[in-house]
């Protein structure tokens, strides 16, 4: 506070890579795979919760922690799921966003949005950084069921360093600053500052990501051509999740490959795409390798990895 006092608000957090707000004003921090993280995330952080590292549970016994968080969550068991320990832990938010370790990176750090358009076609979304690959990855978020879920892009890459921390002015310019020092990183440069700005042009992507009952609903950023759209074999998906354990991170387990059974023009920029099992917990990694725009030009990055916290209810496709 102003006057100097310091209020505990929250437990569980394990190695916070950056910590920041949506556009909407709400708390959102980065979290590193290790104890308790089976790969690295994107999680909100709000008062009371239990962000999953138990490590801080002996800090409930203080009288700060107890008048402002209350009793001390349940203690999750090891070697579990976070989709099994939930409803034992009402306290516990699972990640909004998990990137999967060695795909999108291996190390999430800080992030930041375009709140006017002028960095192109993805505003409002989170633009989050990776130190160990030097990227900056895309996350399109919604809300299901109270939670927050959504889908994660590779997005820029050609950075120097490795990157931390993001900040994106009011033009629309993006800083992104960036160091391998004590952690390595695929840059090449021990420091790095880097500016990137947007050309004018939109490629042709997959806006958005959005969980339906019995699939997804994407929304491209040019319109999609109609044939190749609705046919099956341009989507594959596989469906997998990270132990919950005390161990230091996690291998994929519980893999899984849902069958595309469906996919239906919803608009000229949107394509609803069925699944023929939905898996609450796991990410859904989405391969639209075969889609193209009405003029002809291929997905930049045809891979969307959308963390299923929540099914959403309604009616089937």
């Amino acid at each position: 506070t102003k006057d100097g006092e310091l209020i505990p608000t929250a437990s569980g957090i394990r190695s916070p890579g950056g910590i920041g707000l949506n556009h909407l004003g709400e708390v959102f921090y980065a979290d590193n795979q290790g104890p308790w993280n089976g790969s690295s995330s994107l999680k909100p952080l709000s008062h009371g919760s239990f962000q999953g590292h138990p490590g801080g549970f002996r800090w409930y016994d203080t009288a700060a922690a107890k008048a402002s968080m209350g009793k001390r969550p349940t203690e999750p068991k090891t070697n579990s799921r976070w989709v099994a320990e939930r409803p034992k832990i009402p306290e516990l938010v699972p990640s909004a966003i998990v990137f999967p370790h060695g795909i999108l990176g291996n190390s999430t750090a800080g992030f930041a949005y375009d709140s006017n358009g002028k960095f192109g076609a993805f505003k409002n979304q989170l633009l989050v950084c990776d130190q160990t690959f030097s990227v900056v990855n895309r996350a399109f978020l919604e809300k299901v069921n109270g939670v927050y879920q959504g889908a994660a892009f590779s997005f820029l890459k050609g950075f120097g360093s490795g990157n931390i921390a993001a900040h994106m002015q009011p033009n629309g310019t993006l800083f992104v600053g960036g160091t391998d020092r004590g952690w390595g990183a695929r840059g090449g440069r021990r420091f790095a500052l880097d500016r990137v700005t947007w050309t004018g042009k939109v490629p042709f992507e997959i806006h958005e990501m959005r969980a339906k009952p019995d699939g997804f609903e994407l929304t491209f950023t040019h319109e999609i051509d109609a044939i190749t759209a609705a046919d099956l074999t341009s989507y594959s998906m596989s469906a997998y999740t990270y132990i919950y354990r005390a161990d230091y991170g996690s291998p994929v387990v519980d893999k899984t490959t849902p069958k595309i059974v469906g996919a239906e023009l919803k608009g000229p920029k949107t394509v609803r795409v069925t699944v023929d099992k939905l898996i609450q917990g796991h990410v859904h990694e989405l391969r639209a390798k075969g889609g193209r725009s009405a003029k002809g030009l291929p997905i930049l990055h045809p891979v969307g990895y959308y963390t299923l916290n929540e099914i959403p209810p309604g009616d089937l496709n």
